[in-house]
Order: structure tokens, then C-alpha cells, then sequence
């Protein structure tokens, strides 16, 4: 009981200071747990052990892609130009920020300091570790009424139009952004870090959009002519739901981990994952802060936002993801930081996925490389939604450390545990200046199975058990998800291939594809 206590007061402080919106029921409070939890730690918990790792992730070593940050535009379209950014042909780059909004709905850790070591048994998930869409929908329109317009007499989400979009969209169409407060720009979120760069904001936005879609289609059935708003509400939020695990088993897992992987897991149980009957999901550290986070190999130094409006002199707007060099102040940088509010700031969705337009651009390979533009991440010269301002602004730094702090083993322990073959020291010589070439940090073992193994196209044998098993065991423990409910349920909105759905069929539905 004094646990859910000390839990409750965590959340409600990340209430107030992150602007989360949550349902702080003591039922969905949980920490978090190991998968392995009689394994050896990869290094000591201390000081000497942060600063070592730190220096394997800073800017211009061993994980540096070295981009030339000169130009968003061939860093896109001339592969010499990035030579460390090969292009994946089995993936589209949407797919990096789907797994992003993904980990946003399952797990938050907003308390740990990368200084100090943690204990995962006094770490709280501020989000429910479930795919419930809970980073969309807070704690509902009782605890979280300002994520909520029922101006019509029904429970819709919140979501505005982009004034001056019409100027640069394609056609004049009209262009949508989150719910914000004029006066700051703070926007209204269940969950503030889906508002760190314009890319992940549109895809909060497109997941507002589709519930108010399905609203529309659930109120427009005859079955349902009687229903009250609040149960129109439960249902739309059911079948918005059950429709996004669909995506998560149907396309997400299989182009990350392999169908035949996903296959094995469905079908032979989890092996490692292991979930105590009757208790609560809690997710397993290795996977929060090792195995999950191989998205960010994937992530590109620039992308093609949208493709403008020629006819009025507005041409594509290609950026850098993040360049901190830029005034964190400008109302319109010319990168894709969030918390911005201008015309141009929307997405072109036919860049990152697959509408049978010729559009869509690929997305990295997962190797042993990041781009540069999350090795200097801004936030620590001023305002930056989700993005740190401790000082520490090297992404692959702060995964590092927080692997020293939580105690997570070497990946060359997890692969012997699980049976895996392991790298070899020679395969790892790029670690052998820091002494981690035998014994490697989990989430940069990862990286380079994936690179080793599967060519960067998919994770491999490790990364891809720990993920799937992680992915497969939160969908089953779910009461509510359509695995545990009616495994043989199939989609019902409108689809490419009828039966099917995918992110392009969703984003479709949502109306957030105009015509190009």
C-alpha cells in the first residue's frame, strides 16, 4: 500500500510538470521488472562505469554516422552523401515513428536521473502497459476533459486546424494540428512527448482524427441509433483499438521482427517474457531501455515533410529532424522540432508510407550507426518538448548509461541464456578501446545482430525474441485487446484489401491523405 501511495504522488507530479494526462488508479499503477533477472549486470553500477559508456556515444565516435549536415536534401536523395544511412528496401520510414508512438503508449519513465542508479522497483510507468491508446486517450473525458470536444453532443477528441496550411498544401487543403494553449503553445496531450518532433505530432493527429472518423461510422449505424454518447464513445475507442493491435500484429511485427519469429511466438508460447497470473503487465527493462530502443538506429539525419505548394512558391519542405545550432525560440525552424505552431509544420503522409504512389521514401537499416542529429539532441539551450535538458544531449549516450544504471546484462549473457548464437569479439573490435568487445551493453549488441545477422533489414534473434515476446505477452494479458477478447476477429473499417488493415488504410480513414 505505501508503494501505490509513493506511486500515485510520482504520478501526479509528472501531472503537473510533464502535462500528462492519466488515470492514476492504483489498479494500473505498476513499476517495472527483468526478464532476466538472475544474469550478471554488463558493468558495475557506478560513476567510472556512466563515463565510460557516455564516451562510447559521444559526438564523432564509434556510433556517429559522421552525416554531412549540410544539405536535408541530398542527405535524402544521394546515398554518398549519408554513406553510413543505407537505405532498408524492406521498410518504409514511416515505420521509425509508428515504433516511436508505439513505446509512447506502453512506457514513461519521467523520474530516473541518468547520474544515479535506478531501482526498477521504485521506477514507475506512468503509462498503462497495454496498447490501449492511453497516450491518446488520458484517463478518459471525466479525468482528462481537456483532451475532449463535445461540443456536438458527442465525445470526440480535441484536434485543430492549421491556420495558413491551405497556403502551402497541395490543392488548398486544409492541414490539422494538436489541441494547444494559445498563449504558450503547450499542447494538450495524453501523453507530451508525441509533441517532440512534427513528424510523431502528426501521427498523434491522425490517431485523433481516426476516433472521431469511427465516432462518425458508429453513429451513422443503425444498430447503434439508441446508444447514448458515452456508449457511441466506448465503442468507437473499442474498435479504434482493436484495429491499431491489428497493425501492431499484422504489419509493425513482422517487417521488425520477421513473420516466421512472430510466428513461433504465437504459436509456442513465451519463453522468457514470463507474466504472473492474476497480477498486472509490467515491462521488463531490458526491453525499455535496451532491446526497444533499436528505432533509433532507424532514424534518418533529414525527411521530406511535405511536398508543398509550387503554385503559391512554396516548394517541398525537406529538414533535419533536430539541428541544435538552430534559436530554440523561432516560431518556424528549419528543422522538425516540436512544439511549433506555423503553416508548414504538417506531414505529407505519401512520404512515409506506401499508397501505391511511387512517393514513399525507405527507412534506415538497424546497424551500429545513428545519424548525427540525435547525437547533438536540442533542449539544453532552451524550450524543447520531450527532449532532455540535462545537458547529456547524446542519444546513444543516454542509452548506454542507462543500461549502468538499472544493471541490465551484456548481450553475449542474454544470447547464451536464450540459446542464441552470440557475436564474436572479433565482430565487436570496434568496443575492444573500451574493454566491451566480450561483454557488450544490450542495446548496442542489438544494433549490430541486426546488422550482422539480418543485414539491418529486420532485428535479430535476440532483439527480435525479447520484442516479440514482450509485444505478444502485453497484447494476451490485455482483457480489452482483441487477442484475449476474439482472437479470430478480423477489421471491419475500410481497407485496401478487405479484411486487412494497415497504417495506410488507417491514416486513409482518418482524412489526413489529401490528394497530392
Amino acid at each position: 500500500m505505501r508503494y501505490k501511495f509513493i506511486c500515485l504522488v510520482a504520478v501526479a507530479m509528472c501531472t503537473v510538470v510533464f502535462g500528462l494526462n492519466v488515470d492514476t488508479r492504483a489498479a494500473d499503477i505498476t513499476s517495472f521488472t527483468r526478464m532476466f533477472p538472475d544474469l550478471p549486470p554488463v558493468l558495475p553500477p557506478n560513476n567510472a562505469s556512466r563515463d565510460l559508456v557516455k564516451k562510447v556515444g559521444e559526438k564523432g565516435g564509434i556510433i556517429d554516422a559522421l552525416d554531412r549536415l549540410t544539405d536535408p536534401i541530398l542527405s535524402i536523395t544521394d546515398p554518398t552523401h549519408s554513406p553510413n544511412n543505407p537505405d532498408n528496401p524492406n521498410m518504409t520510414a514511416g515505420m521509425t515513428f509508428l515504433g516511436q508512438f508505439l513505446d509512447h503508449d506502453i512506457t514513461f519513465d519521467p523520474n530516473s536521473l541518468l547520474s544515479t542508479n535506478g531501482n526498477i522497483n521504485q521506477t514507475t510507468n506512468v503509462r498503462s502497459p497495454r496498447f490501449d491508446l492511453d497516450s491518446v486517450y488520458g484517463g478518459g473525458p471525466e479525468l482528462s476533459p481537456n483532451l475532449y470536444d463535445q461540443s456536438s453532443g458527442f465525445i470526440k477528441l480535441r484536434v485543430e486546424s492549421l491556420p495558413g496550411s491551405e497556403e502551402f498544401s497541395r490543392n488548398g487543403a486544409i492541414r490539422f494540428d494538436l489541441p494547444r494553449d494559445p498563449a504558450t503553445l503547450t499542447a494538450f496531450l495524453g501523453d507530451r512527448r508525441n509533441d517532440e518532433h512534427v513528424i510523431l505530432a502528426q501521427m498523434h493527429v491522425a490517431m485523433l482524427k481516426f476516433h472521431n472518423a469511427v465516432t462518425d461510422l458508429v453513429r451513422a449505424d443503425p444498430t447503434h441509433a439508441s446508444d447514448s454518447p458515452q456508449e457511441i464513445f466506448t465503442e468507437a475507442r473499442r474498435q479504434v483499438r482493436w484495429h491499431y493491435q491489428w497493425i501492431i500484429l499484422h504489419e509493425f511485427l513482422p517487417q521488425t521482427i520477421g513473420q516466421e519469429r512472430l510466428d513461433n511466438i504465437m504459436q509456442q508460447g513465451l519463453r522468457f517474457y514470463l507474466l504472473k497470473k492474476g497480477s498486472p503487465a509490467q515491462i521488463p527493462i531490458e526491453f525499455s531501455v535496451g532491446a526497444y530502443r533499436f528505432g533509433h538506429s532507424q532514424i534518418r539525419p533529414s525527411y521530406r515533410l511535405n511536398f508543398g505548394r509550387p503554385d503559391r512558391g512554396h516548394n517541398p519542405f525537406f529538414a533535419f529532424l533536430f539541428d541544435d545550432s538552430q534559436d530554440p525560440n523561432d516560431p518556424d525552424p528549419p528543422d522538425l522540432r516540436g512544439g511549433k505552431l506555423a503553416p508548414r509544420r504538417f506531414v505529407d503522409w505519401q512520404t512515409f508510407f506506401n499508397f501505391g504512389d511511387g512517393n514513399f521514401r525507405p527507412n534506415k537499416r538497424i546497424d551500429g550507426k545513428l545519424s548525427s542529429v540525435v547525437l547533438l539532441l536540442p533542449g539544453s539551450r532552451g524550450p524543447a518538448p520531450g527532449l532532455p535538458a540535462d545537458g547529456v544531449q547524446s542519444l546513444p549516450s543516454r542509452n548506454l548509461m542507462r543500461h549502468v544504471n538499472f544493471s541490465i546484462p551484456s548481450g553475449q549473457t542474454i544470447a547464451r541464456f536464450m540459446g542464441l548464437p552470440v557475436l564474436t569479439p572479433a565482430q565487436l573490435d570496434m568496443l575492444a578501446p573500451f574493454g566491451l568487445e566480450k561483454n557488450t551493453p544490450l542495446w548496442f549488441y542489438i544494433l549490430k545482430e541486426a546488422e550482422l545477422m539480418e543485414s539491418g533489414l529486420r532485428l535479430g534473434p535476440v532483439g527480435a525474441r525479447i520484442v516479440g515476446e514482450v509485444f505478444v505477452g502485453l497484447l494476451k494479458a490485455d482483457e480489452t485487446s482483441y487477442l484475449a477478447t476474439q482472437s479470430n476477429w478480423t477489421p471491419v473499417l475500410p481497407s485496401t484489401i478487405a479484411g486487412q488493415f494497415s497504417m495506410r488504410d488507417l491514416l486513409t480513414f482518418a482524412g489526413v491523405v489529401p490528394p497530392l
